[in-house]
């Protein structure tokens, strides 16, 4: 709590003052998490404070709810440039990162507990940074004693909604999908199958689960597998495309699929079932096309 307040001080985050007429305060909470070591031992505590912001309406007290951030595909288009052009790179973490961004809105939050009225001094900067920042955490972890395998998929395998008998725990297979599709951001070679299971999120079933964990068990074989950005590599682009007919079983509808290459370097790739459902393998393939148009 002292570091989270430390850090809420140090960038200005709030002037304390007193509560002006007709203006009503929204309150705030300590939210508490421990973060873990592969191994599952405690590696430290953490604490947040949070404003209630559930007490707002919007349009009234705010308006844009997102942050604008940098594309993944951005990001590697500047490492293999980077890499191309022998340009030194150098990677920071920023602590409290959100607590960069500007304010616009007028927002009273009561005085949380641990807060002592002491004023911060204003702080004035005129240098210019440009950053690509990188903020979240990724915890993957069991699985420690299970069988390696060597594909993330059984070859041939189909995958449909009512397959099995529904899986026990559907929180454990959502948090587990979620986790890998964060991993699909440098692993594409799990992109195809994760897209499968993810269309099971709501009624997973016992066969899904089963086949989530050969994906946990082919990373375990392979976990230092990555994307290599040569510095020799050219700076010309070249897109592939690729679709899969009347896969789902369920709908009928066909998978699309592209991978983006900026000289030998991967920078873009995606797997995706078609919004509607092609008549021939044809017209499957012009959507997958046009799909991956899109991203270039």
């Amino acid at each position: 709590m002292k570091h989270e307040l430390q850090a809420l001080q140090d960038n200005n985050t709030w002037t304390i003052v007193s509560l002006p007429p007709n203006k009503r305060p929204i309150g705030s909470k300590w939210v508490y998490k421990l973060k873990f070591k592969v191994d599952g031992t405690i590696e430290r505590h953490k604490a947040r404070l949070v404003a209630k912001g559930f007490n707002q309406i919007e349009g009234l007290d705010f308006f844009d709810t997102f942050a604008p951030v940098v594309k993944l595909t951005t990001i590697r288009i500047l490492l293999v440039v980077a890499s191309s052009q022998n340009w030194i790179l150098e990677q920071l973490d920023v602590n409290n990162a959100f607590l960069h961004s500007g304010l616009n809105e007028e927002v009273y939050m009561t005085l949380p507990q641990g807060v002592t009225s002491t004023i911060p001094n204003p702080h004035n900067d005129s240098s210019f940074t440009a950053l690509v920042i990188y903020v979240d955490d990724l915890i993957l972890a069991g699985f420690l004693h299970s069988k390696p395998v060597q594909t993330p998929m059984i070859k041939g395998q189909s995958i449909h909604q009512d397959d099995s008998p529904p899986f026990q725990d559907p929180m454990l297979y959502r948090q587990l999908v979620g986790r890998l599709l964060y991993l699909t951001n440098t692993r594409p070679d799990i992109t195809f199958a994760v897209q499968q299971l993810s269309q099971f999120m709501t009624a997973p079933t016992s066969l899904h689960y089963k086949a989530l964990t050969r994906i946990l068990r082919y990373l375990k074989a392979s976990p230092g597998k990555g994307l290599l950005y040569s510095s020799s590599s050219s700076l010309h682009l070249t897109g592939f495309s690729d679709s899969d007919w009347a896969n789902c079983l369920d709908t009928r509808r066909s998978i699309s699929g592209f991978s983006m290459f900026l000289g030998t370097s991967l920078v873009s790739w995606k797997s995706k079932k078609q919004n509607t459902v092609s008549r021939s393998s044809s017209e499957a393939e012009y959507r997958a096309l046009a799909f991956a148009s899109c991203e270039v």
